[in-house]
């Protein structure tokens, strides 16, 4: 089949499945590319359409497409808006139990399965990778893939491993795709993946509906005065992003005892309520979801009208691919950085602790050294040591410097006797049921635990794995099982004695092998991207030409009509000792795309008059009474742009509804009858 013709497949795919009637900037090549089996690295901007890159190819080629993911909530999000069309897809994650999990495999042996959504730690044990192949893979794809670079912002081991998967599922072509990735990055996901001359596809970086803002502030007080004018200031849904768990408890409290409706989101939160607050904002019945970056790459809400950085990330691509969450729907929205100078000081306190000095891993072993007795144990108490240093040293700096040495083979922390262990159960009976039914090893090993320890296991309490029954070997055959179970959230576990000890405490550090260049590399590559984060809170020139040149976007200019300061409406922070609130905004008109338009805020633009903002009204209260129906995101039924255009055109008749972008066959039959039916009643009620 020639390129031409397999183009035009792609596209009618794209019609028939999502109601598209072309592709976007990008789209074209990167599904060309994979069709005809070659790998491909995608970088497209936060809303620029990655997803369809793979799910058209796996739609139309043979077998099972894989996609690795990396949030359960992003998986959930995606799939359920594919089901809603009414296309062939599942996930296999961890919220799933075994019998749940074996379903959907067997689905996907019958080929009632085309694309199968995993996450990369499924892949770390057992016979997953395997199975897939058997069935037939067509495709890999690697979402969210500068996770695989070491060097990318949101390193994840899991994904460190994927080049290994990739060959056990048979080395099917594979797309990488992501929203931020420098050109260093981009060559690294290349390496970790082990792709193969990859083509690459990138489309450029710029989101034209984006405003930039930063709004400088010198205290916490300063940040959340500004948060609240902000919030008052701009219209729709906001997401509003903390550093830490503690500051979005205490920030959402800040926004209710002001008056705007929000809600708090991070990882400690339990499972339900933190699902609850997801679909609460997702349905849109909160103003504002304060949140720490875990719900980043968890969010697919196109509706964001305001994303507001509370703290300042520690790199621009941090900055950028959280701030890409506003604006999903490409109508116009604005992105706000509150920035304090100190904001940089928790960044160091981190890489200092994940990237120590050499002095310091020094001085650290002399000192272990002198406290060690001849057969090379030592207490330690990393804070006590650390206030014993010459220069001003913190405990989690001298817990890097210790893990340096545990890596380099010179330090280790061992029980006294072989397998005693303090463990504590976290899981509840009911969840270890659920998820280990089918992984008898696992499940035994908690059931010995349990025998052993009874209900003090619940609180902690110390076991001997060497006496445990000999199927599980031991201390050496259990301490891995363990470390699965800690890795899963099942136990918490070490080892029940301290038990530090050097290697030989006879020998120099010298004589171990520590890369001392690569830690020193690392360690000025992430300060260096934090110091470039904060050029751009300072920078005088414009915001949007700093973001586009860091990632060698050429199109990036002098100047544009989307940041505050070639707008003019920065004021530094001097001027704003006495007044935090943000500047003043010019208010914009809401608007739709008319039909056929692709791509973003360049797009021509038709205003909604007052008659079509009061149809728009009436169909986005159908679409919540659907979507509350069918427990699913309000823009699984329809994105707002589509109810914009329906309200602009006033589609009649099927025929006409089956012409608006983001309207296919699949949503037409479903939703088409119940809209067409609104239309029609506002046309007489307008009429009257």
């Amino acid at each position: 089949m020639s390129d031409s013709a397999v183009v035009a497949r792609a596209r009618a795919a794209l019609r028939e499945h999502f109601g598209y009637a072309d592709f976007r900037a990008g789209q074209e090549a990167a599904i060309a590319n994979v069709l005809a089996g070659r790998d491909t690295l995608v970088v497209l901007p936060t809303g620029g359409g990655k997803s369809l890159c793979y799910q058209v190819p796996g739609l139309i080629m043979p077998g099972v497409a894989v996609v690795v993911s990396p949030l359960i909530s992003l998986m959930k999000d995606q799939v359920d808006a594919l089901t809603a069309r009414g296309l062939p897809a599942a996930f296999i994650n961890s919220s799933l139990s075994g019998g749940e999990i074996a379903d959907r495999i067997t689905r996907v042996q019958r080929g009632a399965i085309k694309l199968l959504y995993v996450a990369p730690e499924r892949f770390d044990a057992g016979s997953l990778a395997d199975r897939l192949r058997d069935v037939g893979v067509s495709l890999l794809a690697v979402d969210e893939a500068h996770c695989v670079s070491e060097w990318g912002h949101d390193f994840r081991p899991s994904y460190l491993r994927l080049a290994a998967v990739r060959e056990r599922l048979g080395a099917p072509p594979t797309v990488a795709l992501t929203a931020t990735a420098t050109a260093h990055v981009r060559a690294d996901i290349a390496r970790q993946l082990g792709l193969d001359a990859p083509e690459t596809i990138i489309t450029g970086f710029d989101r034209t509906n984006l405003r930039y803002h930063v709004v400088p502030t010198r205290t916490e007080q300063d940040k959340d005065t500004a948060l609240v004018g902000v919030l008052r200031e701009h219209d729709g849904l906001a997401i509003v992003y903390a550093a830490t768990r503690r500051a979005v408890e205490r920030i959402a409290g800040s926004l209710q005892r002001a008056r705007v409706p929000a809600v708090a989101y991070h990882a400690g939160l339990d499972d339900e309520h933190r699902q609850d607050v997801q679909e609460r904002f997702m349905r849109g019945e909160v103003r504002a979801i304060v949140a720490t970056n875990a719900f980043g790459m968890g969010i697919d809400k196109r509706d964001v009208r305001l994303v507001v950085h509370h703290a300042m990330p520690g790199t621009l691509e941090a900055y950028y691919q959280e701030a890409g969450r506003a604006g999903r729907d490409d109508q116009p929205a604005d992105v706000y950085l509150l920035h304090a100078f100190q904001d940089r000081f928790t960044h160091e306190f981190f890489i200092k602790g994940a990237y120590p000095d050499r002095a310091l891993v020094e001085e650290v072993y002399v000192r272990l050294q002198r406290g060690a007795d001849a057969t090379g144990r030592v207490d330690v108490d990393p804070e006590a040591l650390a206030s014993s240093l010459k220069n001003k040293t913190s405990g989690r700096e001298v817990e890097g410097a210790l893990r340096m040495l545990v890596s380099a083979g010179a330090y280790r922390t061992a029980p006294e006797s072989g397998g005693q262990v303090l463990v504590r159960m976290l899981a509840t009976p009911e969840r270890i049921k659920r998820e280990l039914t089918q992984e008898p090893l696992l499940i035994g090993l908690l059931r010995a635990l349990w025998r052993a320890a009874g209900a003090s296991i619940e609180r902690g309490a110390v076991v001997d794995l060497d006496v445990l029954p000999p199927g599980f070997g031991g201390a050496s055959g259990g301490l891995p099982l363990l470390d699965e179970l800690q890795q899963r959230q099942f136990v918490e576990w070490r080892f029940a004695e301290g038990g530090a000890r050097l290697t030989d405490p006879t020998r120099p550090l010298a004589a171990f092998k520590i890369d001392w260049a690569t830690l020193d590399r690392r360690r000025r590559a992430e300060l260096s991207k934090l110091d470039t984060m904060q050029q751009y809170a300072y920078t005088r020139g414009c915001r949007r030409a700093f973001v586009l040149r860091y990632f060698g976007d050429p199109s990036a200019r002098t100047s544009c009509s989307g940041c505050d300061v070639c707008l003019g409406t920065h004021r530094p922070a001097a001027a704003r000792e006495h007044d935090p609130s943000p500047a003043p905004r010019t208010r914009r008109t809401r608007s739709a795309a008319p039909a056929g338009a692709r791509g973003g805020a360049t797009d021509e633009a038709a205003t909604l008059d007052a008659a079509d903002e009061r149809l728009l009204a009436r169909l986005r209260a159908l679409r919540s009474e659907l979507a509350r129906s069918e427990g699913v995101p309000a823009y699984v039924v329809f994105p707002d742009r589509t109810l914009a255009e329906i309200a602009v055109r006033k589609p009649r008749s099927a025929h006409a509804l089956a012409e608006i972008r983001g309207v296919g066959p699949t949503k037409l039959e479903r939703y088409g009858p119940r809209f067409l039916e609104v239309v029609r009643a506002a046309d007489e009620t307008e009429a009257a």
